[in-house]
């Protein structure tokens, strides 16, 4: 049994080890275009992350039987061919799910407190100030709308815990089928509307691909916070470029467009309007623990059959 993973590098330091005992096991740091092929050749079991699994990739597999994906997301597997030539698709669900709610409040916080600005004015300013204090406008969550763009498992989570800050929760269904009587449901537009925090917890898929446009980001209301860490590709990214050369709104986005984004990426312009990080909602400690735990797990079941 042959065992390719193909972005291990993605993944960090773990313990690839207890892998091996299902065969012989091969590390790639990162796999290119131009290499995808001749390494998928004679693969039975595939680990991907990010690199993409479409028709081509399975046709040049000649003995692939299973792709586990190293993710909860499966958009980058062409799942209807695997299915049509037999092969299995397996990902792992909810193994970040409390490394994402962390980082979204890591963020929410950081925008609603200010801390990159403050923090620049301690270390710029602060020595030389005629007061013990700076006052800048920043405010409570408590009494404020917190509104949920999907409501799996993590924008549930979420929901609670603002909640607990003292927030209204609301939030808006992208597949129309995820119901809670903890919270009330409404409309896209209502939530953009009224919301002075916005987060975002949903796939990438027909329903959310741009789904925050130029027109539904316009609504949003000055001095609100919109946080995503669902999918780059839900916000339009040079639809809020726009908006935010002309509205004071505060950004946190941990998911891109384009992932790593170029050097030129327009939203860094708007320094005090935005606290980036790199993709890492998924990459505590223990969640990638949880990931390679549940990878081992799924593929022990399969070899079992």
């Amino acid at each position: 049994m042959k065992i390719k993973v193909l972005d291990a590098l993605t993944l960090g330091d773990v313990n690839w080890e207890q892998f091996k005992a299902f065969g012989d096991l091969k590390l790639y740091e990162t796999t290119n275009d131009n290499e995808i092929y001749r390494r998928v050749k004679d693969a039975d079991i595939l680990i991907t992350n990010k690199v993409v699994i479409d028709k081509n990739v399975i046709d040049n597999a000649e003995n692939l039987k299973l792709i586990q994906v190293a993710a909860t997301g499966t958009n980058n597997i062409d799942i209807e061919y695997a299915n049509s030539k037999g092969i299995a698709v397996k990902n792992v669900s909810g193994y970040s799910t409390d490394s994402v709610v962390q980082l979204t409040f890591a963020l929410v916080l950081g925008l609603v407190c200010k801390i990159k600005y403050f923090d620049n004015y301690s270390r710029k300013t602060y020595p030389d100030s005629h007061i013990f204090t700076r006052i800048d406008n920043w405010f409570q969550i408590k009494g404020k709308r917190w509104g949920i763009i999907g409501l799996g498992n993590i924008g549930k989570r979420v929901g609670k815990i603002a909640e607990s800050f003292g927030a209204e929760v609301v939030y808006y269904s992208t597949s129309g089928l995820n119901n809670d009587n903890r919270f009330k449901r409404i409309e896209l537009e209502e939530l953009l509307k009224t919301s002075e925090i916005i987060t975002i917890h949903a796939p990438l898929n027909n329903n959310t691909k741009g789904l925050l446009d130029y027109e539904k980001l316009s609504l949003i209301k000055e001095n609100a916070i919109i946080v995503n860490v669902g999918r780059g590709g839900i916000i339009a990214e040079k639809d809020l470029y726009k908006i935010l050369e002309n509205k004071d709104i505060y950004v946190g986005l941990d998911v891109y467009e384009k992932e790593p984004f170029e050097k030129d990426f327009g939203l860094l312009k708007f320094e005090n309007k935005t606290l980036l990080t790199p993709h890492i909602a998924w990459t505590s400690v223990e969640a990638r623990e949880n990931l390679i735990n549940g990878m081992y797990e799924n593929i022990k079941d399969f070899l079992k059959k």
